[in-house]
């Protein structure tokens, strides 16, 4: 009778799964689930039963630890992200995956209209958007934007308004980094929205 229950209410923990929609309550209820499996098969150890429930024991012996090894990480993430200090320079994470570049006054570091190919942060200097009657200067970031969007070309030529200190990543090394690195692609998405 115990074991009876004991499959039903694993059973249920799993049918539960299916109805999460975030991770934590989702790895949680699956350790659950896990444990109550592995105690159905170890009860059937006990009446005998012991090749009918093997696999059953086997499967959630096994997915146990990958369950709390992912709840683990789900849960890091989530601190990590949460205690992000907003002091930070809102690029600094990018500055590893850089390099420095100088360019002279009346220098065009892209044009409008033309593929995006990098992203770029000024040490110092100014540089000019005139597209857009604006002058940015150390600590902005640009050229992210077009490295996005659906057509990967420039929205405004950017020139150097005086002899500049620039920090380049490559697009495809910033799209790579995106999408391997869930902190990166979540500073690169606050970023892109303002929230830095």
């Amino acid at each position: 009778m115990t074991m009876e229950i004991l499959a039903w209410v694993a059973a249920a923990l799993v049918f539960a799964c299916f109805f999460m929609k975030t991770m934590i309550p989702l790895r949680g209820l699956a350790i659950a689930s896990n444990i109550a499996f592995i105690g159905y098969a170890a009860l059937g150890v006990q009446e005998g039963i012991f090749y009918k429930v093997l696999p059953i024991l086997l499967l959630h012996i096994a997915l146990l630890p990958l369950n709390i090894v992912r709840l683990s990480e789900v849960r890091g993430l989530t601190q990590a992200i949460r205690t992000m200090q907003k002091t930070d320079l809102p690029y600094d994470f990018m500055i590893p995956f850089m390099t420095p570049m100088h360019c002279r006054a009346g220098a065009d570091i892209f044009v409008k209209d033309e593929p995006a190919a990098d992203v770029y942060v000024i040490k110092s200097g100014a540089i000019e958007l005139p597209e857009v009657g604006k002058v940015i200067g150390p600590g902005a970031l640009f050229g992210e934007v077009a490295i996005f969007s659906r057509d990967a070309v420039r929205t405004a030529t950017a020139t150097c308004k005086t002899d500049c200190e620039l920090l380049r990543i490559s697009g495809t090394r910033m799209l790579e980094l995106f999408y391997q690195d869930r902190q990166f692609s979540f500073k690169v998405a606050r970023l892109l929205a303002g929230y830095a």
